[in-house]
C-alpha cells in the first residue's frame, strides 16, 4: 500500500535526520545516534527511531573497524571491558521491555544530556596500569547500559580510551571494534525481544544514503568552521531536543 501524504513527509524528514546524523560524524568522527535516535523519536515511536539506524551504525562501525587492523590488539587489550558491555547490554534491553513509549523517551532523553555533559567536561587524565583491569569492565557495564535503554552508547568509552593515551590508529580501530561488537547483540537483542521489528531494518538500508552524503557535508564542513563552536552548538541543539523528548 502506497504511503499517506502524511507519512511522506514524514520519510523526508527521518532522511534529513540521517543526513544531519551523518553529518556530524562526519564533522567530529562520532555522534550519529547520539543525533539521530532522539531527533527521530521525536518524529516516529523511539522503538521504531532505534531500529532506523540499525544499518547505518553497523556498517559505518564494521568499515572503520576493517580500515583501522586493530582486531587482535582490541579483543586482548579491551576483551573484558567488551564483555561487560554485552551482559549489561543483554540485561539492558530485557529489562527496558516494561518501559512505556514515555519511559523510553526519558530514557533517551536523559542518556544524550549525561553524553553531553560529559564531552561537555571533558574529563582527562591517566589511568594506571593497575586500575585498568577493573576500570575498563566497569566503562563497558556502563556504555552497555546506556545502550541496551536508548541504543546511544555513551561518550564514556570514548573518554576512557583518550586516558589511556593510545596511538591515533589504535584508538580509531580499537573503538569502532569496541562500538560494533556492542551494537551487534544490542540490536539482535532489540530484535528478538520485540523492540522493533524487520520493517525498521529494511528502512534503516535506505539510511545508507543519506547518512553518507552527510558524512561527505561533515568532511567538508570540519575544514571551513571551529570544531569548539560546532561542538557548543551541537551541545545546545541536543539538550534542546531532550527537553523535548521528555515533555513529549
Amino acid at each position: 500500500m502506497l504511503l499517506s501524504n502524511a507519512w511522506w513527509w514524514v520519510v523526508v524528514a527521518c532522511g534529513l535526520v540521517m543526513v544531519l546524523g551523518g553529518l556530524v560524524k562526519g564533522s567530529l568522527g562520532v555522534g550519529l545516534p547520539l543525533v539521530a535516535v532522539p531527533l527521530l523519536s521525536l518524529l516516529i515511536p523511539a522503538p521504531q527511531a532505534m531500529g532506523m539506524l540499525v544499518v547505518p551504525v553497523l556498517a559505518s562501525n564494521l568499515l572503520q573497524a576493517w580500515q583501522g587492523g586493530r582486531l587482535g590488539f582490541a579483543i586482548r587489550r579491551f576483551g573484558p571491558l567488551m564483555l561487560a558491555q554485552l551482559a549489561a547490554t543483554l540485561l539492558a534491553v530485557y529489562w527496558s521491555q516494561q518501559l512505556s513509549a514515555k519511559g523510553l523517551n526519558i530514557a533517551i532523553a536523559m542518556t544524550v544530556i549525561s553524553a553531553v555533559i560529559i564531552m561537555a567536561i571533558q574529563p582527562s587524565g591517566d589511568i594506571p596500569e593497575r586500575h585498568q583491569r577493573w576500570i575498563g569492565p566497569v566503562v563497558g557495564a556502563i556504555g552497555g547500559a546506556l545502550g541496551g535503554l536508548s541504543s546511544v552508547t555513551g561518550p564514556i568509552i570514548i573518554i576512557y580510551l583518550m586516558a589511556l593515551r593510545l596511538g591515533r590508529d589504535e584508538f580509531v580501530g580499537s573503538i569502532s571494534i569496541i562500538y560494533f561488537f556492542g551494537a551487534v547483540p544490542m540490536y539482535a537483542a532489540m530484535l528478538w525481544w520485540d523492540r522493533f521489528g524487520w520493517a525498521e531494518v529494511g528502512w534503516s538500508c535506505l539510511g545508507l544514503l543519506p547518512v553518507y552524503l552527510g558524512m561527505k557535508l561533515g568532511g567538508l564542513l570540519r575544514g571551513r568552521m571551529s570544531e569548539e563552536i560546532f561542538r557548543r552548538a551541537l551541545f545546545g541543539f541536543l539538550v534542546l531536543m531532550s527537553v523535548m523528548l521528555i515533555f513529549k
